[in-house]
C-alpha cells in the first residue's frame, strides 16, 4: 500500500512539472507573439521600439509618490529592452557585419552598454522624482536617436542586402533569440 502512494505522488509530482512547463512555454510564446506577428525582423524590431516608448511615455506620466508603480514599469521596459537587446545583439548585429557593416554593428553595442547603465542608474532615482525624470528623459534622448539610426539607416540598408530567403531565416533567429528572454 506505501509503494502505491509514494508512486502516486511521484505521478502527481510529474504532471504538475509538466503542466509547469507547458505553462513556461505558452507565457513565452504569448511574450514573443507581437514581435513575431509584426511580420520581417525589421518591421518586428520597429513595433518593439514602439512598445518600448510607449512604457517611456508610462514611466514619464510616473510620480516619485507612486514608486511601486514606477518600480513595476521600470521592470518593465528593463525585460522589454533585454530581450530586444538580445535579438538585435544575437541576430541582427551580426548579419550587419555579414553586410559590411562592422563599424556600424559595434557602434549599436556600444549603445546598447549605455543603455544598461542608464537602466541601472534609474533603479537607484526611483523616489527621487526630479533626478529620476532627468535621467529618463536623457535616456529616451539616447535611445530614440539608436531606434531613428536603426529604422532609418542601417535596417534598410541590411534589408536590401538581404534576399527574401535570407530575411525569412534572419526573422527566424531572430524570434529564437526572443524566446529565450521571453
Amino acid at each position: 500500500m506505501m509503494a502505491l502512494s509514494h508512486m502516486s505522488s511521484w505521478k502527481g509530482a510529474g504532471i504538475g512539472a509538466g503542466l509547469a512547463l507547458i505553462g513556461m512555454v505558452g507565457r513565452k510564446l504569448a511574450v514573443q507573439a507581437p514581435t513575431a506577428l509584426a511580420g520581417d525582423w525589421d518591421k518586428a524590431l520597429a513595433a518593439e521600439h514602439r512598445m518600448a516608448l510607449g512604457l517611456f511615455d508610462k514611466l514619464q506620466d510616473s510620480h516619485g509618490s507612486a514608486s511601486g508603480r514606477r518600480t513595476m514599469l521600470l521592470m518593465q521596459l528593463k525585460h522589454a529592452l533585454g530581450k530586444h537587446a538580445m535579438e538585435e545583439e544575437n541576430a541582427i548585429y551580426p548579419a550587419l557585419r555579414e553586410a559590411g557593416m562592422q563599424a556600424e554593428a559595434d557602434a549599436l553595442n556600444t549603445d546598447h552598454g549605455y543603455v544598461k547603465q542608464h537602466l541601472y542608474d534609474l533603479t537607484d532615482l526611483v523616489k527621487d522624482d526630479a533626478a529620476f525624470q532627468a535621467r529618463l528623459s536623457a535616456f529616451r534622448t539616447d535611445i530614440e536617436r539608436h531606434m531613428r539610426q536603426e529604422e532609418d539607416d542601417l535596417f534598410p540598408k541590411l534589408k536590401a542586402a538581404l534576399d527574401r530567403k535570407a530575411t525569412t531565416r534572419l526573422t527566424r533567429r531572430m524570434n529564437q533569440e526572443g524566446l529565450k528572454l521571453a
